[in-house]
């Protein structure tokens, strides 16, 4: 259970009474996530979301996210949108947290992607980076290519515990990806977490993106790269090109890729597989057996990096 930080009734009213919703009727907690607290928080004006910032979010990053949901929702992209306090503030304290209010998205994440999903996120992304761009705030991106070989130094070798031999494969796998990683490509504000949980759809249609924590600004096509990985493999491990065509089709008819981005999309689904290899890498080996959170397998993504090594084209994607 994702809730890191319990909440008085005494606290919450009086937090709750400073925005002008109404009186609280229910507030409870919600299971997934893995970074903050998170509370479905029902009110006489209807549900919203409550989040207590954790200590593995940087307080100073706050203004950043909350700004930028709230300037892409103000231009039709669905995303929570911040609730002003009556003093006009969105980021305020709760039990000794960091704490902001916003609004309640409708939809379910999709359990089993289908062709539709991909399509549909393929456009969502797209117009999100087409409508970030005027966004005044920017925020570098904390786990781009050059902080990849400190996190694999931290797990100290002890990733030949979890695979023989995968501390060698990867450090040789860095060589490449930090001498070959392009930097001048189309940039902007990208999601860099579009995981299929952070993704709701009613029918067919998507009604919401969520989860904007990773927000940052990088390379457009490093956002494909980490949607490749996150949506376009099946359970079993193989790769749906389908799957990927019809993600690569949709995002293209809003914002078209230059020739250097679909160039660079298996470099760039490499180095997607290898950051989030070597976060759930470090998490497998450091978190404490009686954690909140149950640590994800890492070589899930080593198997997704192994493919991508082996693509000798864009044309693996579905791309011409």
């Amino acid at each position: 259970m994702a809730v890191y930080t319990d909440i008085s009734d005494d606290d919450l009213t009086a937090f709750v009474a400073g925005y002008g919703i109404g009186e609280v009727l229910s507030c409870k907690g919600i299971a997934e996530g893995v970074e903050n607290s998170n509370f479905l928080l029902v009110t006489e004006q209807g549900s919203f979301i409550l989040t207590l910032y954790e200590k593995r979010v940087d307080a100073n990053d706050l203004p950043f996210f909350l700004g930028l949901t709230e300037h892409l929702s103000a231009r039709g992209i669905p995303c929570p949108t911040p609730v002003h306090a009556l003093n006009g503030e969105v980021l305020r304290e709760l039990s000794g947290r960091p704490a902001a209010i916003v609004t309640f998205l409708t939809g379910m994440w999709p359990k089993r992607i289908q062709n539709h999903h991909c399509a549909e996120l393929g456009r969502a992304m797209a117009e999100m980076h087409v409508t970030g761009a005027d966004f005044e705030l920017s925020r570098p991106n904390a786990l781009s290519v050059e902080s990849w070989r400190p996190l694999l130094e931290a797990c100290e070798g002890r990733g030949d515990d979890v695979l023989p031999g995968i501390t060698a494969a990867l450090n040789a796998e860095l060589d490449v990806l930090e001498s070959e990683w392009p930097r001048d490509l189309p940039s902007g504000v990208i999601h860099a977490d579009l995981f299929p949980d952070n993704v709701f759809f009613r029918g067919e249609h998507l009604s919401g993106l969520i989860d904007f924590y990773f927000a940052c600004n990088d390379q457009f096509a490093y956002d494909l790269g980490i949607c490749l990985n996150a949506w376009c493999f099946e359970r079993d491990g193989s790769f749906n090109a389908t799957k990927a065509r019809k993600m690569l089709r949709a995002y293209r008819k809003v914002r078209e890729l230059s020739d250097a981005e679909v160039q660079a999309l298996p470099l760039l689904a490499r180095g997607a597989a290898m950051r989030f290899l070597l976060t759930r890498l470090y998490d497998w080996l450091n978190t404490p057996e009686n954690a909140l959170v149950t640590p994800k397998n890492p070589l899930e993504y080593y198997d997704k990096l192994r493919f991508h090594q082996a693509v000798t084209g864009p044309g693996a994607y579905g791309l011409d």
